[in-house]
């Protein structure tokens, strides 16, 4: 296989992977393209590489830099943005590890927490008080599993989820 067709394949799948994730297709395919290129990429290079409009290049880089695993570089003499993928997949994994729990984890808490103040009594709302902690305890069980795992350096996590794996 030539490293073009590879590029274009490995473009095109993790697109179609990112879908599983809960991440726009589009927006993958943005992202993959970055990692893949050597050089920084203006947004009429990614326009022509994915034959894509301008408009959905703008909002996926700009989701992508709120992510905080894509930025802007200047390079001196040019009008246009360009734009680059931190390639340290380690990092890649960390930032975006750092993003779903702030996104997705942290809310899930404080709605639990708020729910906690139940002024009702009786069966039905000590089962549902009993469901609320169990969740409580699962969701704040995964949030520091997250928390270490940004913190942790690659080794670390991966010895550590080993040993989980073969207990």
């Amino acid at each position: 296989m030539k490293l073009e067709e590879a590029k274009i394949k490995y473009i095109h799948t993790w697109g179609s992977l990112a879908t599983s994730w809960g991440i726009n297709k589009t927006m993958a395919q943005v992202h993959a393209l970055l990692l893949t290129s050597i050089e920084p990429l203006s947004a009429e290079d990614i326009m022509e590489a994915l034959k894509i409009s301008r408009g959905n290049v703008n909002m996926n880089v700009r989701a992508l830099i709120d992510w905080g695993i894509v930025r802007k570089e200047f390079i001196v003499g040019e009008r246009k943005e360009f734009f680059v993928a931190d390639k340290d997949i380690w990092e890649l994994f960390k930032q975006i590890t750092k993003e779903r729990k702030k996104r997705e984890i942290e809310p899930v808490l404080r709605v639990l927490e708020d729910l906690q103040d139940l002024e009702e009594s009786g069966e039905e709302a000590e089962q549902f008080k009993k469901l609320l902690k169990d969740l409580s305890s699962v969701t704040n069980t995964v949030n520091g599993i997250l928390d270490k795992a940004i913190k942790a350096d690659e080794h670390w996590l991966l010895s550590n989820f080993t040993k989980m794996i073969k207990k």
